[in-house]
């Protein structure tokens, strides 16, 4: 069923493309009621208009706080065209239809990014008349169409052009957008206020994200998928990356980023790391990124084949050539130079991914969410950080010497963000070999060995949560590990010190568990 706009409300923040809108609106035969600043623009732009105080009879009063609050703007707008006795209500108090509505809101969104804002501000920028006519005009497709993104303008005119009227598909549609847009918007605001009452769990909650792009498959090819992020992030991250070159990104790639992204930013000094189904198949610091990228691929280069690439430093020319050698799916980094993209260029597939700020950044304090079947679990990120690993009890005879502690708190930075039980040995500068989820920590500490390519002898040893049992030490001494970082807390603790001593094992107690599943 077609619909042909003989009036439409106009009222906007963006004004972006409406004054060309407008024009084809009227070039229909579209009367056109309008409010403030739009207003304003539309007159100056010779646009004949109608003021809202006019349409209505009633000023805009309260600071504009109240002018399309009004009986006369809502029953024009939800006013069911084919129902009898609204048509006689109409009539009767001389109400007019308002068969298209054209608004977006006050700009919160914008407004909330400035952390200093003072609160005033930010409830003077929560709009109340726009969600209303447009949840309004939205609940009234059938006979009104509803915009609220500029991009959408091309369309309808696109319709009137060829139809001289909008499409019943159209305006559902329209509509579906519109319900989303408000809800999107309500949420930021509930979030806000969250945030102000300090308010971390409440209740009930709303998740605002928008689509960033689709995909060509999930984790699987059978599986359909989108990328979505969320309002306001600043924090370097996967969401607020720009791709440079390469094919699409995959749902896996995304995730693997990710990954990538969260330990690179663990470090100031220049790292890479090469992640593999979210785990760190190699990771180093040097004194610049092809430095540490040469020995990062040294720990497990069979497993870096396909793997993303991850760096807190410009990519330049030489690393570039390194990089070029071996088939990867990714590479991250906060910025690459113009050689660097050419040289990488001809891995057409090559997904080069620019991320700024990534070795100097604030955290945005946002909550880890993980999806569950009928629910979602919400907690904080895992950020934590020691001021000094020296200051960490040490449980054991020996206490770990200066080398030690370097590759200690090097090695504990990596093991967090290996999936569990996890097991990390390690030097100063660099990983030696990565056990990540099994089912239990000997079998981890075992792959770890295994997957070793240089000798283990005067490695450290990290895992992210206590020993159950003194296996995984016996284990490490009989390869040569000199120190151990772990949580401690188990019942056992006494027998795994004990074990320590025996084999002259410095070991150190964070305290703190690392479980990431």
């Amino acid at each position: 069923m077609l619909t042909k706009p003989k009036r439409a409300l106009i009222s906007l923040s963006d004004k972006t493309g409406i004054v060309e809108f407008a024009k084809k609106l009227k070039s229909h035969g579209v009367e056109i009621v309008s409010t403030g600043g739009t207003a304003k623009l539309l007159k100056e732009s010779g646009i004949n208009i109608v003021e809202i105080s006019e349409f209505t009879g009633f000023p805009e009063i309260l600071d504009g706080r109240v002018k399309t609050l009004n009986p006369k703007v809502h029953a024009g707008i939800l006013n069911i065209r084919d129902n009898e006795n609204h048509q006689k209500t109409m009539q009767e108090l001389n109400l007019q239809d308002i068969d298209m509505v054209v608004v977006n809101l006050y700009p919160f969104e914008k407004t909330i990014a400035n952390k200093s804002v003072e609160l005033d501000v930010a409830i003077e920028n929560i709009d109340i008349g726009g969600p209303t006519m447009i949840r309004s005009a939205a609940k009234n497709f059938k006979f009104v169409t509803v915009i609220v993104d500029n991009n959408d303008f091309a369309r309808v005119e696109k319709e009137l052009e060829e139809n001289n009227g909008i499409t019943y598909d159209t305006r559902i549609d329209l509509a579906r957008k519109a319900f989303t847009h408000t809800a999107v918007y309500d949420s930021i605001i509930s979030s806000y206020f969250n945030k102000i009452l300090n308010i971390k769990f409440p209740d009930e909650i709303a998740i605002a994200a928008r689509k960033k792009q689709g995909m060509r498959y999930g984790e699987n090819p059978h599986q359909e998928a989108a990328f979505y992020t969320q309002p306001n992030i600043k924090e370097p991250s996967v969401s607020t990356g720009k791709q440079l070159q390469g094919k699409e990104l995959s749902f896996n790639n995304i995730i693997d980023i990710n990954a990538a992204v969260e330990i690179v930013k663990e470090f100031k000094e220049p790292v890479v790391t090469i992640i593999k189904h979210t785990n760190p198949c190699g990771t180093a610091v040097g004194t610049d990124n092809l430095e540490a990228y040469l020995k990062a691929l040294e720990c497990d280069p069979v497993s870096a084949f396909g793997g993303i690439v991850g760096t807190n430093k410009s990519v330049e020319k030489e690393l570039a050539e390194k990089l070029a050698e071996i088939f990867l799916e990714v590479v991250v980094a906060p910025k690459f130079s113009k050689e660097a993209v050419e040289i990488l260029s001809s891995k057409k597939n090559l997904r080069l991914i620019e991320i700024e700020n990534l070795d100097n950044f604030e955290r945005d304090d946002e909550l880890d969410i993980k999806k569950v079947t009928g629910g979602m679990l919400l907690a904080d990120r895992d950020l934590h950080t020691f001021e000094s690993i020296r200051d960490l009890k040490v449980p054991t005879k020996r206490k770990p010497t200066e080398d030690e502690y370097k590759a200690l708190e090097f090695a504990w930075k990596i093991a967090k963000h290996v999936k569990s039980n996890a097991i990390v040995y390690a030097t100063n500068d660099r990983t030696i070999g990565v056990g990540a989820g099994q089912m239990s920590r000997v079998d981890s500490s075992k792959i770890a060995a295994d997957k070793a390519r240089s000798p283990l002898q005067g490695c450290v040893m990290a895992s992210d949560a206590f020993f159950p049992f003194r296996d995984s030490v016996d284990e490490a001494a009989g390869k040569g590990i000199t120190a151990i970082i772990q949580p401690g807390g188990s019942i056992r603790d006494s027998e795994v010190i004990e074990a320590c001593d025996e084999h002259n094992i410095a070991m150190v107690l964070t305290g703190i568990r690392h479980f990431k599943h």
